[in-house]
């Protein structure tokens, strides 16, 4: 029997390697706003975040033109950076062998639904994943934080939607620290990756339960 039957991955810097996408299009909202960007790697600290909180706490932005920041991202994501995207070595061998040990294995993003889902279809990961759970888009209020978009929120709709009555058997792996703090937050344990965007020492401190260097070592931690 599986320690952890149940497992959410996050996406971006977790299955995928979606730096290219996500800090282009950063730099193209930048642009259009007037600022200029000199090293683009200066911008991977938007990935995995809700776009708002990075552009507030980044570029220093009041809500109201972090939002238009986020109106531009978008522009440019939607055509172009959610394709821009490489899943990482030995997550499919990881997808597969989870899938073969009966583990159900879903995808909790603070991306919105709707690019996860265009992702995981290109990225040809639909057949390995049973549920997508991610932040609400509502175009029409632009200026707001999106309803859903922190993962504590996101986790909270994936356990309803998985109709989860033990969070013991259930696992959150992913790459941040708002993946962690997001598991701790409903209960639930939570397995940190060293080969996204976040360091070691970022999730340890969060919190993680587990540290995996590579994905076989998932494996490992959803058998227990």
């Amino acid at each position: 029997m599986l320690k952890y039957p149940i497992v959410f991955f996050d996406l971006d810097g977790t299955l995928v390697d979606s730096g290219e996408g996500i800090t282009r299009s950063v730099e193209y909202a930048l642009t259009r706003l007037g600022l200029t960007v000199g090293d683009r790697s200066q911008l991977n600290c938007f990935i995995g975040p809700p776009l708002i909180d990075s552009f507030m706490s980044f570029c220093g932005f009041t809500r109201e033109k972090a939002g238009e920041a986020v109106d531009l991202y978008r522009d440019r994501y939607r055509r172009l950076g959610v394709y821009e995207n490489k899943v990482y070595p030995g997550i499919f061998e990881l997808l597969k062998e989870l899938e073969a040990l009966g583990a159900e294995c879903c995808l909790a993003t603070s991306k919105p639904e709707v690019f996860a889902n265009i992702v995981i279809d290109d990225m040809g990961l639909r057949p390995y994943i049973r549920r997508v759970f991610g932040a609400e888009l509502d175009d029409k209020e632009g200026r707001k934080r999106p309803l859903r978009s922190a993962k504590a929120d996101v986790i909270a709709y994936a356990l309803a939607g998985m109709g989860v009555t033990d969070k013991r058997r259930v696992l959150m792996v992913g790459d941040r620290r708002h993946d962690i703090e997001g598991a701790k937050a409903n209960g639930i344990a939570s397995a940190g990756v060293l080969f996204g965007f976040g360091s070691r020492e970022e999730l340890e401190s969060a919190g993680a339960a587990y540290i995996a260097e590579t994905p076989l070592d998932i494996t490992n931690i959803v058998k227990g």
